[in-house]
């Protein structure tokens, strides 16, 4: 017994020497933790290869391997060692993974890895960069994506020339007379277009699948499309606009694979988009999303099968009121599985390939890149508000889930983490609003603490139960603040009506919303109502600016790349819906439009307001910030302004993501202490 006591009394002593090493994430954790990427399962479903990203704060950098996993196990082991690989690919017979990977300063090129043995073998040499090979059902070629200029017509040493005249011309300017001009972070006034092409593995020649195409596939990048069984026809979403692109709206294409270029638009019958086109194992079916509203970004997504032969379309999930995502089908045709949000939550469903009821395989957190492993498991992308990526399995038969990496365990041990609640309050319209509350750490619940409310952005989308990399509510709360995340009318998940909601009205809702979720949390007598503070980036960001023009209840605000001015917008990289959105524009329905447009109501400015926002910015263009800023300033009101010159919507770079945690805490530091 006296043995067992002081065993007992040193594991007492090392639990309470453990909980004591532990501290609240930084943002240095932020950069310090693997990013798992999503699993690309072999065609017999006993292993995985999949990328994790690694990030270098000093450095300044990032690198991103490949790793292969035993699926029975979770055994894995690192597979590549250059530091830039991405988009592996199976070959049919599982003994080869295509990948690609840009070295030497180069652009990315496609490079194949015998797995039992040798090194990868290069297999492309182009002028430009390849992404999202595929490999041809008999293992002989694969197909890849490439961006273009449509004067090479077919000659890459035509293409180079281009490229070198480009690089010497000493004219900066850009000349369109597009609507579309330009895109996120980037201008697009080039001349360059994506294109499917496949090489032969034998004969490393490229051909070039889709000659005399030029417009776009995805305009965030990369391509969604399949190839048939037989190896015949390829299936891909494309936009079907032609410039100016007043507006974008993507079908389905087929495109012979013997390099002919007569593609056949198969959904040009709808006038919204329709996307993610995948073969049914027979290839007699083709399954895809189809949107109904174009001017709704955020419309139901409805799973559709196409019948190849006939032509017939059977809409599989109109009954359902979700937005589905990421489908596939089982290896016999007969299931389908698919991703959707769901009430906060990103979950995986399936339903039986001729239509019918769907059933829930998964629902906790947010998951994503699911894929078959065998006819038993799917493996699959898992991560929740306080845990970061790994692959999880998932049993098929008695839907038990399994952690399967732990590149993230050491670093997730040593945290302090806030406790997580999901509550539900009345909001708008006496609608129930869903809301995440994030304590802080070694929360005390005789205690008031500060309150810094998360406003999501969009609108149409959600701050779901996901291990944010850029607004971590972890890293929020840290400090010793609860963090609320509302998820307001217009969110997704939550069903087509809530979402559609605030379509053309984008504040009233929203901002009761936030109000009574303020309101909920003082009632509970959980926060200090004098120490309150909004924060928002993007559609978050219009909200701070709305709220520091109708109320004067918090004693700071955030906005982070914060849309004010509604007419500005229309100098966004795609104005082409807007007047839909907003229910107005500057030639028409102006008073509708200045009646939701935040500047309008600068003469109620008080509360003090940080201002974030980054030159490269043009989905809201970096003017927003400056005019905020500027009126502040001249009313003589406290404000901040944080610029980046080298940085888009989105602040990515290791050591300014570090510096924007360190303005954001000291900010509220000020007001909230």
């Amino acid at each position: 017994m006296k043995v067992l006591s002081m065993m007992a009394a040193m594991m007492f002593g090392l639990l309470i020497h453990s909980i004591a090493e532990k501290s609240p994430i930084t943002a240095e954790n932020l950069w310090e933790f693997a990013r798992v990427g999503s699993p690309t399962v072999s065609p017999d479903g006993k292993q995985t290869v999949f990328p994790v990203s690694t990030y270098c704060i000093e450095e300044n950098n990032s690198k991103t391997h490949l790793y292969l996993m035993n699926n029975e196990n979770g055994n894995y082991r690192q597979l590549t060692f250059n530091g830039s690989e991405n988009s592996p690919a199976w070959s049919p017979d599982g003994q080869y993974i295509a990948f690609v990977s840009r070295r030497n300063n180069n652009p990315a090129q496609l490079f194949i890895l015998p797995l039992y043995g040798g090194e990868p073998r290069k297999i492309t040499d182009l002028p430009v960069g390849v992404f999202a090979p595929k490999w041809f059902p008999n293992g002989k070629k694969l197909a890849f994506g490439a961006n273009i200029h449509p004067d090479y017509d077919g000659d890459w040493d035509q293409l180079k020339e281009i490229q070198k005249q480009s690089r010497e011309n000493k004219v900066t300017a850009k000349v369109t007379e597009n609507v579309m001009y330009r895109f996120w972070d980037r201008w697009i006034t080039d001349g360059f277009y994506p294109r499917l092409f496949t090489v032969d593995l034998n004969s490393e020649t490229v051909t070039d699948l889709m000659p005399g195409t030029n417009n776009f596939f995805n305009m965030m990048g990369g391509v969604n499309y399949d190839i048939a069984p037989d190896g015949k026809t390829i299936v891909v979403s494309m936009n079907s606009t032609e410039p100016p692109y007043e507006r974008l709206n993507y079908d389905l294409y087929l495109v012979p694979t013997n390099g002919s270029g007569e593609l056949t638009n198969i959904t040009a019958d709808n006038p919204a988009d329709d996307m993610n086109p995948v073969f049914s194992p027979d290839g007699k079916k083709i399954l895809y999303g189809a949107k109904e509203i174009y001017h709704f970004y955020a419309d139901k997504t409805v799973m559709v099968l196409y019948d190849v032969a006939t032509g017939n379309k059977q809409r599989l999930t109109d009954h359902i009121d979700l937005s589905c995502e990421n489908w596939f089908f089982s290896e016999n045709g007969r299931t389908i599985y698919f991703h959707a949000q769901d009430n906060s939550m990103t979950s995986i469903f399936s339903i039986p390939a001729n239509g019918g009821q769907h059933t829930e395989l998964f629902g906790s957190g947010t998951n994503s890149g699911a894929a078959l492993a065998g006819n038993r498991h799917l493996i699959f992308n898992h991560h929740n508000l306080s845990a970061a990526p790994e692959l999880y399995r998932l049993n098929l038969r008695n839907r038990q889930t399994e952690k399967m990496t732990g590149f993230n365990d050491d670093l997730v041990a040593t945290i302090n983490w806030g406790s997580i609640e999901n509550v539900t309050y009345k909001g708008a319209e006496d609608r129930d609003v869903q809301m995440f509350i994030n304590y802080p750490p070694d929360y005390d619940p005789n205690k008031k603490y500060p309150l810094v409310l998360m406003i999501h952005g969009g609108p149409h989308s959600i701050f779901g139960d996901s291990f944010h990399f850029r607004w971590n509510s972890q890293l929020f709360a840290a400090p010793g603040y609860i963090v609320a995340m509302p998820n307001f009318h217009g969110s997704t998940s939550f069903g087509q009506d809530f979402a559609i909601s605030i379509h053309g009205e984008h504040a009233p809702k929203p901002f009761e919303d936030i109000m009574k979720a303020t309101d909920y949390l003082i009632e509970r007598g959980i926060v200090d109502e004098t120490r309150m503070a909004a924060t928002g980036g993007s559609y978050g960001g219009y909200m701070v600016s709305w709220i520091a023009g109708h109320t004067d209840r918090f004693a700071a605000l955030v906005n982070h790349a914060g849309v004010y001015d509604l007419h500005l917008q229309f100098a966004s990289d795609y104005s082409g819906n807007r007047a839909y959105q907003y229910s107005g524009s500057p030639w028409e329905n102006f008073d509708q439009l200045n009646a939701n447009n935040p500047a309008q109501f600068a003469h109620n400015f008080k509360t003090p307001m940080l201002v974030i926002h980054g030159e490269l910015d043009y989905r809201v263009p970096v003017a927003h910030g400056f005019l905020i800023y500027g009126i502040y300033k001249s009313m003589g009101l406290d404000a901040r302004l944080v610029y980046y010159p080298d940085e888009n919507h989105w602040i990515l770079n290791p050591q300014n993501s570090i510096f924007w945690y360190e303005e954001l805490h000291n900010w509220l530091e000020r007001y909230l202490k």
